[in-house]
């Protein structure tokens, strides 16, 4: 053989075991640099500790096989929390073809005024006065996903300020129509 097939044959090896060599390198160093989110498809906070509705003193017949979109009401309901429930409830009308699927439910712990029940669907709601059970265990406002066995699954906290309520709806809305699309109950 002459040197220089030699050469052209040395030279396609290392190209060759670069191709395969390369990305294996290169993944292993974005594992290791945590270049990437790892999985993250989910929104808001999954729930570290089992919930369930029971825990919250939320065992109602109407609750049962149906998903539920959970909205805790601060003490006080300020014009931020009507923001937010406006939002929550913009998101529940989002979900469309699926909102058949999905309760919205409100934790209170005083009654909505007329100004704050005009601004949302009342008709689809289901306002509920906060259980002692819950008040123990919810100690902020938040959006509570809930499947319909009674797991809480996600919670989402409310933004500080209304220039990020659009995306907190969103966030919603993407953890639901993920959850509707792969579920069969409910």
């Amino acid at each position: 053989m002459s040197a220089s097939k030699l050469h052209k044959s040395r030279r396609s090896m290392l190209m060759l075991l670069a191709i395969f060599i390369l990305p294996i390198v290169l993944a292993k160093l974005a594992l290791e640099q945590q270049w990437f989110n790892y999985g993250v498809t989910n929104q808001g906070q999954l729930l570290a500790n089992e919930l369930t509705l029971a825990e919250l003193g939320l065992a109602d017949k109407d609750f049962q096989q149906q998903w539920l979109l959970l909205y805790t009401l601060p003490t006080h309901c300020d014009q931020q929390c009507e923001n937010t429930l406006v939002s929550v409830n913009n998101t529940y009308i989002a979900l469309g073809k699926e909102m058949s699927r999905v309760k919205p439910v409100a934790l209170t712990q005083h009654a909505l005024n007329a100004t704050q029940s005009e601004k949302i669907q009342v008709n689809k709601w289901r306002f509920e006065s906060m259980p002692a059970m819950a008040k123990a265990v919810i100690t902020h406002s938040q959006v509570l996903i809930v499947d319909p066995l009674g797991n809480v699954i996600l919670s989402h906290v409310p933004p500080k300020n209304a220039e990020e309520l659009p995306q907190f709806g969103k966030a919603i809305l993407a953890d639901f129509k993920k959850l509707l699309k792969y579920s069969r109950i409910g």
